[in-house]
């Protein structure tokens, strides 16, 4: 099953992650928002997991790929240095936990999912947003 995602941060103009169609596994019509996060969650680990670690074998960026990095708001090679897999399971806890926290929120089109027992109408036009929460600091008084 193919859904588009897109991420962003409360205060940017600019999506994090514009507009991505990615593959899940088959999670229905109707599936829950804890669905929805595991399946996610499931892809993410098994793609970073699947990269090689190490050097590129191009030691430079072009101006195109920078510039299309830096609207994203990071220039990086996309290596991956540190050899230690991810583990699902803790992942997906991690990223059920941070919803429930209030750390991020998710909106299937226009319609924000508040609880991991919500259900939705999931279709490949469906686009799925995830929004990381920012949280002041500073004092009361």
């Amino acid at each position: 099953m193919f859904v588009i995602i897109n991420i962003k941060q409360a205060g940017r103009k600019h999506a994090i992650l514009e507009k991505q169609q990615i593959e899940l596994d088959d999670i229905g019509p109707n599936p829950t928002v804890k669905d929805l996060i595991t399946a996610v969650v499931k892809q993410q680990v098994n793609a970073y997991n699947t990269k090689k670690p190490g050097a590129n074998a191009l030691p430079y960026l072009s101006s195109e790929q920078m510039e299309g990095q830096a609207a994203n708001g990071k220039i990086g090679f996309g290596s991956i240095y540190n050899e230690e897999k991810a583990d699902l399971t803790r992942a997906q806890e991690t990223a059920l936990q941070a919803f429930e926290d209030g750390m991020y929120a998710i909106f299937a089109n226009e319609e924000e999912l508040k609880q991991l027992s919500d259900h939705f109408e999931l279709n490949p036009d469906t686009v799925i947003t995830f929004i990381r929460l920012t949280f002041l600091s500073g004092s009361i008084w």
